[in-house]
């Protein structure tokens, strides 16, 4: 027998008390960061939360006969599914950077200033993010590049920052999730076993409802709500035009991702390429600006452009305008900025991953399983799963492949249509994903937006609300469609195995997507 074999053949099934362990572990060490850091955080002491939760996992796993060999393997599995989603957060640092520089932002806020009134300007967020991202098929594209102009342009017009944030992250994420060119609205039917266009039709009772009801909330917020600190707008326009060439052709590099993104070019590759036409841009269009953010007159002119462009890039543009509200508002950006996110990202999926090897994961969401008797518990179940994925092991994809593989064999006894399945784990793990400050997704927007995740999470109405008719609709047993019993069934996927002994890391059958969320 081999070494690995016989270190199998010991392994115990981990108890309802093992997996619950480094959960109230996490509880507790989360709550006391909360209450002596509080906004702060998500800036060190949650990753040493995570990270001490993980250890205790560990030492649960080990008591269960584990190696701790295999669950570092795994911890390092665990982050590896975050590669993707790493650099495509430094890319969006380094294209906030040099969109910075280059007066791109800048021609955005001008543009927004001019034309945009505070009366209906959440309003307007929700509809351009949706628009956009139901074209493209990405919220964090989105995000990363429309949303970050928006921001800009709410701290010009004097609108609440935390409530742009969740009308950017809902107008995002119902664009993506209706959209057929979304990666997680093409992962969840194949997990479940239906078809795109039947997915979105089912979508649709819990998607439109709900996001024709947070245009109404922020409609009535935008009326009812004076800008926190007036400030002189044509002064505003004014000094941005002595500082920036304001102009169209700044808007190329927004234009080059939104293009790429329209052909379906990976992430990185649209995003990088963004950034790299913003220094260009900045190159040609704005020589000033590039010079004054070198501050060296040392270096030739040429010399000089490839340094600022690349600083930029690297650590973030700053401006020193002689206008405080300028300054801050152009001044960030850079890959460095994202770092304490990267940090966040790798110790929530670190978590997950020994969470998941030592069954543990799969032990805490057994007793849901178990209390599934009827379709709608079943759906309910289902929809509490995906949230607990998100939350315990801080991956939107988990959210989504995991209780897809778990319940899919449940609902085809129960002859529930496929549709019902693919539905309720995009209402629940896709939308409520940017609400959970170490998910991958919720570090995301927080990073960046500029906006900690539980500051915006009370306005993204489009996601809470989503997840609210998701369940209301399954206690009433509504839209829990069933399919005729005769029709012969597919066989289900490898299920996961729920004990934990032979359990092992859950894989979509699909190709890694490109754009998260």
């Amino acid at each position: 027998m081999s070494k690995e074999s016989e270190s199998k053949t010991h392994v115990r099934p981990p108890t309802l008390v093992d997996a619950l362990i480094p959960i109230l572990t996490l509880i507790i060490l989360l709550a006391g960061a909360l209450y002596l850091f509080g906004d702060e955080a998500t800036s060190g002491p949650t990753q040493v939360a995570l990270m001490l939760a993980m250890i205790v996992a560990a030492l649960v796993g080990l008591k269960n006969g584990h190696r701790w060999e295999d669950m570092g393997h795994a911890a390092g599995e665990g982050i590896a599914t975050g590669l993707g989603a790493i650099f495509i957060l430094l890319a969006v640092g380094a294209l906030v950077g040099a969109w910075m520089m280059s007066g791109t932002i800048a021609t955005l806020v001008y543009l927004g200033v001019k034309f945009l009134s505070p009366d209906w300007y959440y309003l307007a967020c929700l509809i351009i993010c949706g628009l956009l991202a139901l074209s493209i098929g990405s919220s964090w594209t989105v995000v990363g590049t429309i949303g970050v102009g928006l921001m800009a342009i709410a701290e010009a017009l004097g609108v609440s920052p935390e409530i742009t944030a969740g009308a950017v992250i809902s107008g995002a994420y119902f664009g993506d999730k209706m959209s057929p060119l979304s990666e997680t609205t093409n992962l969840a039917p194949a997990v479940a076993g239906t078809d795109l266009y039947t997915h979105i039709r089912g979508m649709m009772w819990t998607a439109i409802p709900s996001v024709l009801i947070a245009m109404v909330i922020f409609g009535i917020i935008g009326l009812r709500t004076e800008p926190a600190a007036p400030i002189d707008l044509t002064v505003v326009l004014d000094v941005m035009e002595d500082i920036f060439n304001i102009s169209l052709l700044t808007l190329i590099p927004l234009a080059v991702v939104l293009f790429m993104s329209f052909r379906r070019i990976a992430a990185f590759a649209t995003i990088m390429a963004g950034a790299l036409v913003g220094g260009l841009t900045a190159v040609i269009l704005q020589p000033d600006v590039v010079l004054a953010f070198v501050h060296d007159p040392s270096l030739s002119t040429p010399m000089a452009m490839i340094e600022g462009v690349w600083s930029a890039m690297a650590t973030g543009f700053t401006i020193e305008s002689g206008y405080a509200g300028i300054d801050v508002l152009f001044s960030r950006g850079g890959m460095s900025s994202m770092l304490t996110t990267v940090w966040l990202i790798i110790s929530a999926l670190a978590f997950g991953g020994v969470l998941e090897y030592t069954g543990l994961l799969s032990r805490l969401m057994l007793p849901i399983v178990r209390a599934a008797k009827s379709d709608r518990s079943l759906v309910a179940a289902t929809g509490l799963t995906s949230i607990g994925m998100n939350i315990v092991a801080g991956d939107q994809y988990m959210a989504v492949v995991l209780p897809g593989r778990m319940y899919r064999e449940l609902y085809e006894e129960r002859d529930i249509a496929p549709q019902t399945l693919s539905r309720e784990i995009e209402d629940t793990g896709t939308i409520t994903s940017p609400l959970v400050p170490w998910n991958s997704c919720g570090a995301y927007m927080s990073a960046t937006l500029g906006i900690a995740t539980l500051a915006y999470l009370p306005y993204c109405f489009f996601n809470l609300t989503n997840v609210i008719i998701s369940f209301v609709y399954a206690l009433l047993g509504f839209q829990i469609l069933h399919i005729d019993a005769t029709v012969t069934k597919e066989p289900p996927p490898e299920q996961l195995t729920l004990y934990g002994v032979s359990n092992r890391r859950a894989e979509p059958t699909t190709p890694e997507p490109a754009i998260p969320g």
